[in-house]
């Protein structure tokens, strides 16, 4: 009998959730993705010791605010962690701009396009990257104009209907829904506990994908945050999931037979909505789930940015004195 996920690897396309070179060379996913607290967790691997010494090496020759030689190191550490990643899968690997940008459009496509810079001098091209952008109205607009210069861009921290259908409007190339995070709001708003067919995180990602199914939306749903295996069984069909290493190891040793969930061929005709910027801030508003975990997430992400810069700012000043 073969492995869950195997069977899981027939329908769906599997993406590590992970900056875990071991790890990744070992799952062979077909895609990556990190974020700020992948990227930190990642460097504080002996594997990048070496990228630390060069990125501050390069730091020390530039010129400039401090603070800003340190967000430029920081971005180098990000992307080196990247290109590592890009060596061991044949897709793509995404790479989050800065949380501190979620509300600024035109700083997150000048960002974007450092990374994509970034990539392209170690000669890795923009069509193995995807841009992450948090899921707010400016993030949203900011991959809007990536996408029509052909930068393929990955919208993270979605937990609603609102964000998924204004992703599709923009024509994103991909969305990542956080199933896990959901869940945790619900469990600890009502303090019950739910089964995989009841959690509330696998609910909106089946809505979501049944919308942009009966719709015929291109953008390409990636549920992600995962707390337990039941969770990515539950999603099992779906375009992609983003598992981390863990989780796949656990699907990997189970060779109970997997049950698709979802697919194409089977979805309820749902009737387009119409998202402006005044809808979309109504329905954030109305939701208070989504509205709480986009928030927190961002938090979350520019606090291990902050703590990413300041290793940096210490690095820089021991490489000086």
């Amino acid at each position: 009998m073969t492995s869950k996920l195997d069977q899981l690897r027939e329908i769906t396309t599997v993406v590590a959730d992970t900056g875990d070179i071991e790890a990744v060379a070992r799952l062979k996913p077909v895609d990556c993705t990190t974020n700020p607290s992948i990227v930190l967790k990642a460097l504080g691997t002996p594997m990048f010791a070496d990228a630390i010494k060069e990125a501050v090496a390069w730091g020390k020759k530039q010129g400039g605010n401090s603070d800003a030689v340190a967000a430029a190191v920081a971005d180098r550490l990000a992307i080196s962690v990247g290109a590592a990643l890009s060596k061991l899968v044949p897709g793509r690997v995404s790479t989050e701009v800065d949380a501190d940008l979620s509300f600024d459009t035109k700083a997150s496509v000048e960002k974007a396009h450092g990374i994509i810079a970034g990539y392209k001098e170690r000669g890795i091209e923009k069509d193995r990257i995807l841009i992450k952008l948090a899921s707010t109205w400016e993030g949203i607009r900011a991959a809007e104009i990536l996408q029509k210069e052909g930068i393929d861009c990955n919208l993270t921290l979605l937990f609603s209907q609102a964000q998924a259908i204004a992703c599709a409007d923009a024509k994103a190339f991909l969305i990542s829904p956080f199933v896990g995070r959901i869940l945790d709001w619900y469990k600890k708003s009502t303090g019950k506990d739910y089964t995989p067919e009841e959690d509330p995180g696998v609910l909106s990602v089946r809505e979501i994908y049944n919308y942009y199914k009966a719709n015929d939306i291109k953008t390409i749903v990636m549920g992600a945050s995962f707390r337990s295996a039941g969770e990515i069984e539950a999603l099992a069909g779906c375009d992609r999931l983003t598992i981390a290493p863990n989780l796949l190891d656990e699907l990997a040793k189970d060779e109970g037979k997997l049950e698709r969930k979802l697919s194409p061929e089977v979805i309820k005709p749902v009737s387009k909505i119409a998202v402006d910027e005044k809808t979309f801030r109504w329905m954030m508003n109305e939701d208070a789930m989504a509205t709480e975990k986009l928030a927190e997430g961002i938090r979350a992400f520019a606090k291990d940015l902050g703590i990413l810069r300041t290793m940096v700012t210490k690095e820089l000043q021991l490489a000086a004195a």
